[in-house]
């Protein structure tokens, strides 16, 4: 992996890793000069993140102030998650799975199960989706799902501060895993799109109780 990549990420694992912590919040503007000061990177590995996570709208460029944080809401959930739901299901409709991709999906679900805190569960439970899409023959709608996944982890950093907010919906995943592995991908699909539906109700009590 290229080195100013390396660093975009690092960036980009820094900024939503303070937002988690409640040290960058909604509308607060992202200053530059500390977050290099703070990492040890250039301006231009910050300004590269900046622009992904802008892409994502997990912040938003504001006219004489820079970078902030962009506002959750209750709507941009329920779409979030109803398109990313829909988009990994054509996903995996447009997937072969080898043995080798079966192998590598039984190997994340076995450190998912390892993860007991928030941001290690986060961590693996993405590289599991990560690896789920991988197959994919359509690159453009894995970009696509790969972009909105930045915007559905803010969400989650925000909103679920328990890690065992996820243990029945990891559970799941043993299932879709097991429905891939008989080339079942309609069954697959149905507790797919089922998984991610159970984590937008639990944002939407949160979201609506914040309201």
């Amino acid at each position: 992996m290229p080195k100013h990549t390396i660093l975009r990420d690092k960036v980009k694992d820094f900024l939503l890793l303070e937002m988690q912590k409640g040290r960058l919040t909604v509308g607060k503007t992202i200053n530059l000069a500390a977050v290099s000061r703070k990492i040890g990177v250039s301006v231009t590995p910050i300004r590269e993140a900046l622009s992904q996570l802008e892409e994502s709208q997990i912040i938003k460029a504001v006219p004489n102030r820079g970078f902030v944080v962009a506002e959750l809401n209750l709507k941009e959930a329920r779409d979030l998650y109803n398109t990313t739901s829909q988009l990994e299901v054509m996903a995996i409709e447009d997937s072969t799975y080898t043995e080798k991709a079966i192998h590598r999906l039984k190997e994340s679900l076995m450190d998912l199960q390892q993860c007991h805190t928030h941001s290690a569960r986060l961590k693996a439970r993405y590289k599991f989706h990560d690896l789920l899409i991988d197959p994919c023959d359509n690159r453009i709608l894995v970009e696509i799902f790969k972009k909105l996944k930045h915007r559905v982890l803010f969400y989650e950093q925000a909103f679920i501060k328990d890690a065992a907010v996820y243990d029945n919906v990891d559970n799941q995943k043993d299932a879709i895993v097991q429905a891939l592995e008989e080339d079942n991908t309609p069954t697959a699909a149905l507790i797919l799109k089922m998984n991610w539906m159970i984590v937008l109700q639990y944002l939407e009590k949160r979201l609506s109780s914040k309201n």
